[in-house]
């Protein structure tokens, strides 16, 4: 089996309770066949799998092979940084219909050595009769797969990729220079994805899919068929979108994109929370200026020039900050920065001018520290 191509590592949606929201992610995963993409990654880093139970973890496999329906493969996350159980989640998963590869990462906060991974993934690779996609993403697993392990683990006859997300081209180019042209080098990372392909990779494990498959699969397919010029361009044009997915953890952004889009909720699981006030603000810039979501209504032009200012005192001295009405942090005198309650901030205002903020600001009692916003 040769993977090639733009595969999406699909988001878990949650319901408001916290359970798996399996409409969302039949209507996800039928979206993503219909635009196009080559195939799919169910349970990856992006699905927070971690934070998924054990039944969980196969119940979403099992509803994107479900839905699927033989029309992509289906490569299955299945990682842990305990070798047997790794073997273990490796059969289990390799044993349900429908899955047609594996996809593994190194095993995390163990820290092993290069020995120790390579015994780690052949473990692995000789538990199972499916294929194998290693996943080298130190940033996440603090250990670094080296290409001289990876090149002994090509030995291994199942072991046939590597979804290659060290952030360094000079170990992509190393790596494309040591392995055999029938392994599959696929980026980790959509933004140098043409890099990875131009030294000789055959596409991506994208995050950016989940929003725009039809546009990843195109910019990779162009790529790949060496039509440079459509690749650059289309690129260019994504490439914002694909930074601003890692403006905080993944998959914060990509979530709250696809909310904004109205394909999932915005929910995630402990230990992730909803994304930064000013953050998600820029998200929301990129997105929309690329089309993927559409630009807000403008205010009234009396609303356009209103002003308050944000007092807190939730740890710390008393502070106030000078805000425009129209700021994604104010919204109007009703947003609220994440861990702040009404009991130690409120908003005074609205003023209907800077200068009578600015004169209001000054008359608050016992503040020691008074700011401006940058949007004023």
């Amino acid at each position: 089996m040769q993977l090639r191509g733009c595969g999406t590592a699909l988001v878990t949606p949650f319901r408001q309770d916290g359970s798996i929201d399996e409409s969302a992610f039949r209507n996800l995963v039928a979206w993503q066949i219909e635009s196009g993409i080559d195939f799919l990654v169910p349970c990856g880093t992006t699905g927070e799998t971690p934070t998924l139970s054990h039944d969980e973890w196969l119940q979403v496999i099992d509803l994107a092979v479900e839905v699927a329906a033989g029309r992509v493969p289906i490569v299955a996350g299945a990682t842990s940084n305990s070798t047997n159980d790794a073997v273990a989640k490796a059969k289990e998963v390799a044993a349900r219909p429908g899955v047609d590869a594996i996809l593994t990462a190194s095993p995390y906060y163990n820290k092993p050595t290069q020995e120790g991974q390579y015994r780690h993934f052949r473990a692995i690779a000789e538990a199972v009769d499916k294929p194998i996609i290693v996943y080298n993403v130190p940033g996440r697993t603090g250990a670094n797969l080296e290409p001289a392990t990876l090149a002994r683990l090509t030995e291994i006859p199942n072991i046939i990729g590597v979804k290659e997300a060290s952030g360094s081209v000079n170990q992509i180019a190393e790596i494309c220079g040591l392995v055999p042209e029938t392994f599959c080098v696929l980026s980790g990372d959509d933004a140098v994805t043409l890099p990875v392909i131009a030294l000789g990779g055959v596409g991506v494990i994208s995050v950016a899919s989940n929003e725009i498959p039809a546009e990843m699969s195109a910019i990779t397919r162009a790529a790949l068929s060496n039509d440079w010029d459509t690749a650059r361009k289309l690129n260019r044009k994504y490439l914002p979108l694909m930074q601003a997915n890692f403006i905080e953890s993944s998959p914060l952004p990509v979530k709250a994109v696809l909310a904004m889009m109205g394909k999932v909720e915005e929910v995630y699981r402990l230990p992730l929370v909803p994304m930064r006030r000013d953050t998600r603000s820029k998200l929301q810039k990129v997105a929309t200026e690329i089309g993927l979501v559409s630009k807000p209504i403008a205010p009234a032009a009396a609303e356009t020039h209103d002003f308050f200012v944000y007092e807190n005192w939730t740890a710390g001295p008393r502070k106030i900050v000078l805000h425009r009405s129209s700021c994604g942090q104010c919204n109007h005198g009703k947003g609220r920065p994440t861990g702040h309650d009404a009991n130690h901030a409120k908003w005074h205002g609205p003023y209907t001018s800077l200068s009578e903020a600015r004169t209001a600001s000054q008359v608050i009692q016992n503040v020691l520290i008074r700011s401006e916003c940058k949007c004023i």
